[in-house]
């Protein structure tokens, strides 16, 4: 049985960045700068401009990942995006990334399958996963997993939306997921969820249960009231869990494979709120130096957080082959992960 490594990782994030005191100036929400560092750590973040996409932002972050696991774009077997903010309601934006990435065309086609998972904060360590599994069971040798998330088209930048509001950014992480004979890769990974918390943290642009499923006036237009159309959060309940669930799901990860946290070299938290992340690592007693964090610049990117931090942390040198690597994330749903990689 082959072991599935992380052959390659990329990232992209758009241009624009939007500082907090960008959102008090240019939108006119009643905030502050400092009072959005104290509760988040968050200092800025990038807004993609409008016409871009999930599958757009996801495309550079593909390539990048792709040209470092030193394959060709025809040598993947599977495309696995994670992704809250799809392109539309319908395909997923798997689709479009592949179509984006030239698969489609040319005597060298090759209609790879695609899956989308939408499990939000969590969705890129389901994905990661899901990868793994069809490539140590021989079924697949590279897989493209993405997390890619355009937040910025569905935020409420007022003041009446401020809590969620200064929270996300745009970006798009990716990592190839392949197959190797040597001693590396993905050690094991453990998922969890507790759907009675569905509706602590949720964007219910539309009941399907209604009809029709969206209300509409006598001309067909439909009417979305702010409580359906923006995302709603119970921000102390979210934290609670947060904290119990990433801290329970890490330590499932690391008994399952006889280790503790002294074994771990580098510790990569979804990116959801410094104050939440900080608050774990000294419950755990991790040291700084075992760290990595880049809220600070980008915000919430939900699923393209982990993928972003391993791509940069590559690049800086942080992260080396060897190092033994620990990932988790919580999210809406409730939904949890953690994985055990080594480099």
């Amino acid at each position: 049985m082959p072991n599935a490594y992380i052959s390659g990782t990329g990232f992209y994030v758009p241009p624009r960045v939007v500082t907090n005191d960008d959102l008090v100036k240019t939108y006119g929400i009643d905030t502050t700068h400092e009072w959005i560092v104290q509760r988040t750590g968050i200092e800025e973040r990038r807004f993609a401009e409008e016409g871009v996409g999930c599958a757009d932002l996801a495309l550079p972050a593909a390539e990048m990942a792709i040209e470092q696991a030193g394959i060709k774009k025809t040598d993947l077997d599977m495309i696995i995006l994670a992704t809250l903010s799809s392109d539309h309601c319908f395909p997923g934006s798997g689709v479009y990334l592949q179509r984006k990435l030239g698969l489609c065309e040319g005597s060298n086609a090759k209609f790879v399958p695609c899956m989308d998972v939408r499990n939000q904060c969590s969705g890129f360590l389901y994905s990661l996963g899901t990868a793994t599994s069809m490539v140590k069971s021989g079924a697949m040798k590279n897989v493209l997993v993405v997390g890619s998330e355009v937040h910025s088209a569905a935020l409420d930048l007022t003041t009446r939306g401020r809590t969620v509001a200064s929270l996300f950014g745009d970006g798009a992480g990716a990592v190839v997921v392949s197959a190797t004979e040597e001693d590396r890769g993905v050690r094991t990974w453990k998922l969890g969820a507790d759907g009675r918390h569905a509706d602590i943290l949720a964007q219910k642009i539309w009941d399907i249960s209604k009809r029709p499923f969206i209300p509409n006036d006598a001309n067909g237009v439909g009417q979305v009231q702010p409580e359906m159309m923006w995302a709603q959060m119970q921000g102390k309940t979210v934290f609670k869990h947060a904290i119990e669930r990433m801290a329970m799901v890490l330590m499932e990860a690391c008994m399952a494979e006889g280790i503790t946290g002294e074994n771990i070299d580098l510790f990569v938290f979804h990116q959801a709120n410094l104050r939440i992340n900080q608050y774990l690592q000294q419950m755990l007693g991790i040291p700084d130096s075992k760290v990595v964090h880049n809220i600070q610049r980008y915000g919430n990117t939900t699923a393209a957080t982990i993928p972003i931090l391993l791509a940069e942390a590559t690049r800086s040198g942080k992260l080396k082959k060897g190092m033994k690597v620990a990932m988790v994330a919580f999210g809406s749903g409730f939904t949890w992960g953690a994985a055990i990689v080594d480099w």
